[in-house]
């Protein structure tokens, strides 16, 4: 006679769990450290102006890592959205076609971003 101990449970899933969660993190981590040196950038000396602003992010560097963030930003929300879609809208046609408009909003977003950091 076998021993049955707990319940039958059907796993399903992505198994999306933890890299969502260690993304999530890194990605706010990532923005937050951005964010702190940006506005040191903009307390430093001298009059807050188109100049300034635009010297910030003339160099090379400053716009790539600003489009590293930006990509960080967008995995962030897409991670989030992806989230509550899943969770909230249950039919899956219309979960599929929220998360390919996602995906397509953020995508636009990105093009965007590249025009106007190398438009500087």
């Amino acid at each position: 006679m076998a021993d049955n101990y707990g319940s039958k449970r059907l796993v399903v899933g992505a198994h999306y769990g933890l890299r969502d969660w260690l993304s999530q993190r890194v990605t706010a981590l990532l923005m937050a450290l951005f964010t702190v040196a940006v506005i040191v950038q903009v307390l430093l000396p001298g009059e807050m102006g188109y100049d300034k602003w635009s010297g910030i992010f003339a160099a090379q560097w400053m716009k790539v890592l600003t489009f590293v963030v930006i990509v960080s930003l967008l995995i962030h929300a897409w991670v989030g959205m992806r989230d509550v879609w899943m969770d909230y809208v249950k039919p899956v046609g219309v979960r599929l076609a929220l998360q390919v408009f996602t995906i397509a909003w953020l995508v636009g977003c990105a093009g965007w971003a590249i025009q106007v950091l190398w438009r500087l």
